[in-house]
């Protein structure tokens, strides 16, 4: 059994501490190089995302405000071409003489030779008829306030 048992215990235990501590740095040292590759890794794909991020945010917000402004000018182009069709409708019968004639008898009461022009007025064709009316509306507002603490004073609870 001599002959078996070669190596002291304390040297055994002494053996296998070191090749425990061996195998604990090995790993240490291959999760920690694992580590920090991931981490350059990560490192360096947020920086070049941040990059990318700063490098195109002016392009695409410049490209977004001319998109706008383009929107704009279309459509005040589209009103104005409105207006000018509009405009060459109304020329196009200002140069009716019979179109003439009509709104100068409408508009300024002009009357041919022989005919008599009326002009009826009718003093209640301007306002509103309005159901309900009374006297209250036609009077200032400070009499319509005295005339209610009146009133009020006179009613019995």
């Amino acid at each position: 059994m001599a002959g078996k048992d070669r190596f002291s215990t304390t040297t055994r235990l002494r053996l296998l501490g070191e090749q425990t501590a061996a195998r604990v740095y090995r790993s240490q040292t291959r999760r920690q190089a694992r580590r920090s590759r991931l981490t350059g890794r990560a490192a360096l794909l947020v920086l070049v995302m941040c990059t990318l991020v700063v490098a195109l945010a002016y392009p695409i917000r410049q490209y977004f405000s001319q998109r706008t402004e383009i929107n704009d000018t279309e459509q005040a182009r589209n009103e104005a071409e409105r207006r000018v069709e509009q405009l060459r409708d109304a020329k196009a019968r200002l140069q009716d003489d019979a179109y003439i004639v009509r709104l100068s008898r409408e508009h300024l009461h002009y009357v041919k030779p022989g005919e008599t022009g009326f002009t009826v007025y009718d003093p209640n064709a301007g306002a509103p008829q309005r159901p309900g009316h009374d006297e209250a509306a036609d009077q200032p507002w400070y009499s319509n306030l005295w005339g209610g603490v009146d009133e009020a004073d006179r009613q019995e609870p």
